[in-house]
């Protein structure tokens, strides 16, 4: 590992799930202080060996007050923080006329609303870098639609426009904010739904032979990513959406699986 990330604090929500974890691993592994923020300290991940994981902080990205005491956690033990990244997010697989308001308010108090809470009282932490950086979670999802993702496109077509304003607002202050943008990652939420399509391995190869590549992708590829706009490096680069996808949406016409 080069250190690209040494001296900077960091704080990651989903920090114990598939995408959150390779993020806190990969973080760690370039000399970060890293905060993994999850709601518990296992997360969705089966296994935890051989990963470098950080600092786990209980958060609930939906809850005001549990958002506010991490930040003051994360004050007072280093009185600033330089790279926020909004992983925690979850998908609900149904069209809005099976989608009742309750899963609607919750996919978005997650999805949406977390990632406002979260960066919301980062600010006055992140003033306090020397180059900060906030890395939201979007999905190509949020540019076309999948079937049966309607609640879950709408949460990331929010973060999306979200992640511009926020850019617009904040980059005076020299704080950078971008969103990842992945298509199909191999992670607890993508074996969900695999299994409960059924035909495991069928479904898993149209899924690989739909990609230009042939493969979908890792959480160790999404880190990467993020590992590059978290650092100096990416000093130039804000305001963007970062579609990381095997050039799925690069095609003409999806395969509807």
């Amino acid at each position: 590992m080069t250190g690209r990330l040494t001296e900077k604090i960091a704080l990651v929500t989903g920090g114990r799930g598939g995408i959150g974890r390779a993020i806190c691993d990969r973080f760690v592994r370039e000399n970060a202080t890293v905060f993994a923020a999850d709601l518990s300290e296992t997360g969705s991940v089966a296994s935890l060996a051989d990963v470098t994981l950080g600092t786990f902080i209980r958060l609930d990205v939906t809850d005001e007050a549990s958002v506010k005491e991490a930040f003051v956690k994360i004050e007072a033990a280093h009185g600033r923080l330089d790279v926020l990244v909004n992983a925690a997010g979850i998908e609900i697989e149904k069209t809005i006329e099976d989608t009742s308001l309750d899963e609607w308010n919750h996919i978005f108090a997650i999805n949406a609303t977390g990632t406002f809470l979260t960066s919301k009282y980062a600010l006055p932490l992140l003033r306090k870098s020397a180059g900060a950086s906030i890395i939201n979670f979007g999905s190509y999802d949020g540019f076309i639609a999948d079937p049966q993702l309607a609640a879950y496109c709408a949460t990331k077509g929010a973060v999306h426009a979200l992640t511009r304003a926020m850019a617009c607002d904040h980059g005076p202050e020299g704080i950078r904010v971008n969103a990842i943008c992945p298509g199909y990652i191999d992670t607890p939420m993508l074996q969900s739904f695999f299994q409960d399509a059924g035909n495991i391995e069928s479904l898993q190869q149209a899924v690989r032979d739909v990609h230009p590549l042939k493969t979908y992708g890792t959480p160790d590829d999404i880190a990467n990513l993020a590992l590059w706009l978290a650092s100096d490096e990416a000093r130039y680069a804000s305001g963007q959406l970062w579609v990381l996808d095997g050039g799925l949406s690069a095609q003409v016409q999806q395969m509807r699986l």
